[in-house]
């Protein structure tokens, strides 16, 4: 009986270590522009750092993404329909810092991911994310919440950092959106391609300002 439940969970496990802070993407080396936005003193409180997390997952990248790791779940065996996805993913990243931040996780996390599996095309890090997931077996909304968590895990030890914020208060933000996650998470299940597109103006434009900011300990 023991073997088979190891075999039934493996599939949630792996996905479990995919999405682990511990995994190594470089995740902790970006803040999509976050570095930029408190250093401008627009986000000073806590609260205010939940509100820029909320409108990343359901009006940013959040959202775009968790629509590409769905779509990279379903075209994970067809190379045609992942370059698709590839060129799709790169095009969606505004600047050059964006572009750098989703292609060199998703390197990195193609690099690790081979220690279970043949090495994957290179690709921005919701594709490789969610490609990857499918072929070890994670279902297509597992993969989406996955991916979620891991980069608003990332986010928000950006935000406690640069604030800078204590522990709980982080543990009170990753609570305090888990309903607004699980409703992108949700709502992106029947998106298609044709939903791409974001509308975080002021933290696009955030990410741009990064790139010349004279003071830094982000990459993004």
């Amino acid at each position: 009986m023991l073997p088979f439940r190891m075999v039934t969970h493996a599939p949630l496990a792996r996905l479990l270590w995919f999405a682990s802070p511990s995994f190594p993407t470089g995740g902790y080396a970006y803040s999509h522009g976050l570095e930029f936005s408190v250093e401008a003193g627009e986000i000073p409180t806590e609260a205010r750092l939940e509100s820029w997390l909320d409108t990343f997952l359901q009006h940013g990248a959040g959202r775009t993404d968790a629509i590409l790791v769905r779509h990279a779940h379903r075209a994970a065996r067809s190379q045609l329909q992942l370059q698709t996805l590839i060129e799709l993913a790169e095009a969606m990243a505004l600047g050059l810092e964006r572009h750098l931040e989703t292609t060199a996780q998703g390197a990195a996390f193609a690099a690790a991911a081979t220690i279970w599996g043949p090495a994957q095309p290179a690709a921005p890090y919701p594709v490789a994310f969610g490609a990857f997931a499918a072929t070890q077996g994670a279902s297509e909304h597992e993969a989406c919440i996955g991916y979620l968590a891991a980069t608003l895990a990332n986010l928000v030890s950006a935000g406690i950092r640069l604030i800078p914020l204590g522990q709980s208060a982080g543990l009170r933000l990753l609570r305090a959106l888990e309903p607004t996650l699980l409703a992108v998470a949700e709502a992106t299940a029947t998106a298609t391609l044709n939903d791409l597109g974001s509308a975080a103006f002021q933290m696009d434009i955030a990410a741009l300002r990064h790139e010349t900011q004279h003071t830094r300990i982000f990459r993004s």
